[in-house]
């Protein structure tokens, strides 16, 4: 059973998320990949307070970005001795938080640590750093809930998208071998149509040049649609 969502890991989460790309004004599908209420909730919630400020992009989306006071409020949320990752983090989240601490230095007993063996510490001491690329070793945990398969799936997708320059249509072998065995395949088929459904991406067919058999199999087919092959983010 997936663990709840508290109010403060949502709204520490959300700020997380949003401030990660650069005070660049977001719409909310950027920043907050799960349909479970507490993150709607927290998101109104940093609204009414004005840590957040909205702001209409068009007649059917609003777009967010983190004031001073969201600043503020993430720093505390990430100093809360309650706060903590309730499941395995994707790499958008790790990679997030990496970049809160380094620009803001903060400081860590292993920081002083020299040369590699710092690295190796941290990563192996840290059980959010087991994803992504480090799924394939083959020690993640399992994934249990849908809710935390969109979160690392769509996480996996904009890192595969950035790092590879895929043009926004990542192959879905590549996002299924990267969480290899972390979730059985028909699983993963199940609840890649239901991001789908839940209008997160869309699976798209054509063609996959130069694609071996393997890749095939690990593509999504569809009974009676034909096979899909990339996953694009809406």
């Amino acid at each position: 059973m997936a663990a709840k969502v508290t109010p403060l890991y949502a709204e520490t989460l959300t700020l997380l998320k949003l401030w990660a790309l650069d005070e660049t004004p977001a719409a909310k599908s950027k920043f907050i990949t799960s349909s479970t209420k507490a993150y709607t909730t927290a998101l109104h919630q940093l609204v009414a307070e004005h840590a957040l400020v909205e702001t209409p992009k068009n007649k059917r989306t609003n777009v967010y970005a983190l004031a001073e006071a969201g600043k503020a409020r993430l720093a505390q949320g990430l100093a809360n001795p309650n706060f903590a990752f309730s499941s395995v983090a994707g790499p958008k989240t790790t990679n997030a938080l990496l970049k809160w601490l380094r620009e803001n230095n903060v400081a860590t007993p292993s920081s002083t640590s020299a040369g590699s063996s710092s690295g190796s510490a941290t990563a192996s001491d840290s059980p959010s750093l087991q994803n992504g690329h480090s799924s394939q070793n083959g020690h993640s945990a399992k994934i249990s809930s849908y809710q935390e398969f969109t979160q690392t799936a769509l996480d996996l997708y904009e890192q595969l998208n950035r790092d590879y320059n895929l043009g926004n249509l990542v192959p879905i072998y590549r996002i299924r071998r990267e969480l290899g065995d972390r979730l059985p395949r028909q699983q993963f088929n199940q609840w890649l149509l239901d991001i789908q459904s839940d209008d997160y991406v869309q699976l798209m067919g054509g063609d996959l040049p130069n694609a071996t058999p393997d890749q095939l199999e690990d593509s999504v087919a569809i009974p009676g649609g034909g096979t899909r092959f990339y996953v694009k983010r809406l």
